[in-house]
Parts: C-alpha cells; sequence; structure tokens
C-alpha cells in the first residue's frame, strides 16, 4: 500500500528542469507533481562510500532539491573498486568534497550540504532536524543503531541498506509510518551480533558492482516516499543474491519484546567493536609493527602467527609468518599444535580480530603471548610501505 508523499510539491520546476526532468514528466504516477516534491525534498545520505556513492549520483540525478552528505573520511585507493563518486583525482581528499563535486557536474541544480563529521550522539539529532528522509549505507553496527534510534525520536523515515561479498539487504524503517505499520531496524536485528562474528567489509570484501544493485534499490524507494507511490519496502527485508541472481523477501514484523527507544546511548559499547574479553587481554600484551621489526632484527626465537584469511594472506603477509586462521584458533583445534617452548606473537589486519584470538590463547595458558596493534596495516606503512595495502 502506497504511503501519502512525504513532501509537499515545490512551487514551479524552471523551463531547464522540465527539459532535464522530462523523461520522469511523462510517467503518469510522477508527473508534475512527483517531480516538484522531488525538487523540494531534503533527503540526508550517511556515508558516501560503496553504497553511498550510487545513491547520491542517483539522488542528484533524479532531482532530488537538497542533499546532505555526513561523511568524514578521505578517498582511498582501495574505495576506487566500488565507490563510483570518486574518482583517481580524488585519492587523499575528503569524500564529502569528492561527492559533493560529483554531484554537481550530474546535476547543477542540486544543493548539497556536507556534514564532515562523525556521528555520534552528541550530532545526530542536530544534523538529521533539517531532512525529510534520511539513507543509511554504512557498515558498521554502532552507526546503524545510532541512525535506527536518531530517526525513530526525530518521528523520520529512513531507507537502509546492507552489503557483503555477494549479497545485500534492503528495507524501510519508519516508527511513525501513517499506515501504522511503525517498524524499526530494532525490529529486523534486536541487537548486534557478538563482536568478530560479521566482518566489515574491509576484513570480508564486497563486489563492487552489488554496491549498485543495492544503492539503486535504496534511491527507489526513496523516490517512492518522497512522492507517494508504489508500495515502499516497509515491514519487507529484499535481499539479494548476486551469484545465484535472486531476489527474495522476508516479512518484517514488529517485535513485542523491542523496548520503546526513548533515549540516544553510547552505540560503540553497545555493539563492542572488540569484545571485553579481547580488551582485557590486549591490555599490556600489546607490541607495535616497530617493536616486530626489533624482534625480528634482533634474532629472537618466536612464533609469529597470521589469523587473517588465505585470501587476505594472499595479498600480503609478513615474512616469517605463519597462517593460521582466526576461527581454527577460537575452535580450539590448533591450540595443541602450537609451541609450547617459545613466545607467541599474533597478527590481523588491524588488530581486532588478532585480539580475540590472543583472548583464546591467554586462557588455555599461553599467558606469554602478545598480539601486534594495527596488524600488517601498520606493518606496511611503518616498516616496509613497497608491499601493497588493502
Amino acid at each position: 500500500m502506497a504511503l501519502p508523499p512525504l513532501v509537499e510539491p515545490a512551487a514551479e520546476l524552471t523551463k531547464d528542469e522540465v527539459e532535464r526532468y522530462s523523461r520522469h514528466l511523462i510517467i503518469p504516477d510522477v508527473g508534475m507533481a512527483g517531480q516538484k516534491r522531488l525538487k523540494n525534498a531534503k533527503v540526508l545520505v550517511v556515508g558516501a562510500g560503496g553504497l553511498g556513492s550510487p545513491a547520491l549520483l542517483y539522488l542528484a540525478a533524479a532531482g532530488v532539491g537538497t542533499l546532505g552528505i555526513v561523511e568524514f573520511d578521505e578517498v582511498d585507493s582501495s574505495n576506487l573498486q566500488r565507490q563510483i563518486i570518486h574518482g583517481q583525482s580524488d585519492v587523499g581528499r575528503p569524500k564529502a568534497e569528492s561527492a559533493r563535486d560529483s554531484i554537481k557536474e550530474v546535476n547543477p541544480y542540486v544543493e548539497v550540504r556536507l556534514h564532515q563529521t562523525r556521528l555520534d550522539s552528541s550530532n545526530v539529532m542536530e544534523i538529521f532536524a533539517d531532512y525529510d528522509l534520511i539513507l543509511d549505507g554504512t557498515d558498521n553496527f554502532a552507526t546503524r543503531y545510532l541512525v535506527n534510534d536518531a530517526a525513530v525520536l526525530s518521528g523520520k523515515p529512513y531507507v537502509w541498506g546492507s552489503i557483503f561479498r555477494f549479497e545485500g539487504q534492503a528495507s524501510v524503517f519508519w516508527e511513525d509510518a501513517p499506515n501504522g505499520l511503525g517498524l524499526n531496524y530494532r525490529d529486523l536485528y534486536p541487537e548486534p551480533p557478538p563482536p568478530g562474528m560479521v566482518p566489515s567489509c574491509a576484513e570480508g570484501g564486497v563486489l563492487g558492482v552489488l554496491c549498485a544493485a543495492i544503492g539503486s534499490i535504496m534511491v527507489n524507494e526513496a523516490i517512492k516516499l518522497i512522492t507517494g507511490i508504489g508500495e515502499p519496502l516497509l515491514g519487507r527485508l529484499m535481499i539479494y543474491d548476486a551469484l545465484e541472481m535472486t531476489y527474495r523477501q522476508v516479512k518484517v514484523r514488529k517485535d513485542p519484546e523491542s523496548p520503546k527507544i526513548t533515549e540516544l546511548i553510547d552505540y560503540e559499547a553497545f555493539c563492542g567493536t572488540v569484545s571485553e574479553d579481547a580488551q582485557q587481554a590486549a591490555a599490556g600484551s600489546t607490541i607495535t609493527a616497530l617493536e616486530l621489526k626489533e624482534m625480528i632484527d634482533a634474532g629472537k626465537d618466536f612464533a609469529l602467527i597470521d589469523v587473517r584469511e588465505q585470501n587476505e594472506w594472499d595479498i600480503v603477509n609478513i615474512p616469517g609468518a605463519t597462517l593460521i586462521p582466526k576461527d581454527r584458533i577460537l575452535s580450539g583445534e590448533v591450540l595443541s599444535e602450537l609451541p609450547q617452548d617459545k613466545p607467541i606473537v599474533l597478527h590481523c589486519k588491524s588488530g581486532a580480530r588478532s585480539a580475540e584470538a590472543l583472548s583464546v590463547l591467554h586462557k588455555a595458558g599461553f599467558a606469554d603471548a602478545v598480539h601486534v596493534g594495527g596488524g600488517v596495516l601498520a606493518w606496511v606503512k611503518q616498516v616496509d610501505p613497497s608491499l601493497p595495502s588493502y
């Protein structure tokens, strides 16, 4: 069932705008009234990364009058495989500024507002206040729950998307939906997964073109909400499998056990990027990449264990390391094979997974085991910049 239009129409379209949006205008369900609503809409996109890139470009092309961008990161060469709003000449630039320039090339009539800050509990309500609709394509659970709770408290709808490897998901959440089907992200995922259970795109990878598929769905839902046409994904989760080329839907219902959202919380603590056990294990048992280099140069006898996956090892590895994926340590299957007569040094990509593995080793009696803070990325940056980063 279609919802009432989210936005009132703008007063008029200029001659140039009529020509630009003519292919929209001749669609009966959109027409002049729908395009005027798009012109009058203010949409905030959280993140100008994999999902934010196609979303921003297509929102701009569609004629959304005001686009806000929340983004504090800079463009890295590893982004260009999927973040199509940025180009080679943008590497090193703030993503928000790069995105703004690309949007202006697509549609100079769009007003672009930049929020070059990390979204958190102290600023989210103020930022959300100026917008009609939120699009969230972030890849960390803390921000997802923050966006959800802020949208609930501000009474605003938001479109959510998620991608990982070959699978994407999308839905619409709106606690105060006028059709009475009020739902929020916590009805789908009441609690975040345990730390380390779900890898991020930076750890697990993502097929670049998947961003376009899910990003386009998100924009489609935004247009439907703004103009009041079609049936939005409110109460439905769309799941796309790129390998099987299938779309399927899952009904989402209100969770009667879900507590009412009344305030913002500490979302980093709620989601726990690293478990408490891992934090305790790493405290006092963390060395730097430079300290690891000193140990190697001094000829010290120790076992250097890389807890990443094989495909990550194939990209870059530290000389002398042995590959033992984290899950084999967490399951306990390799503990009996680890050396008892020499210190153990663990590392992963950035330090989070090795801290989890370190906790298991400490509990198993390897009290002198340590891990490398910053992982192989720190090694590349501080010790051997000739190696590739990812």
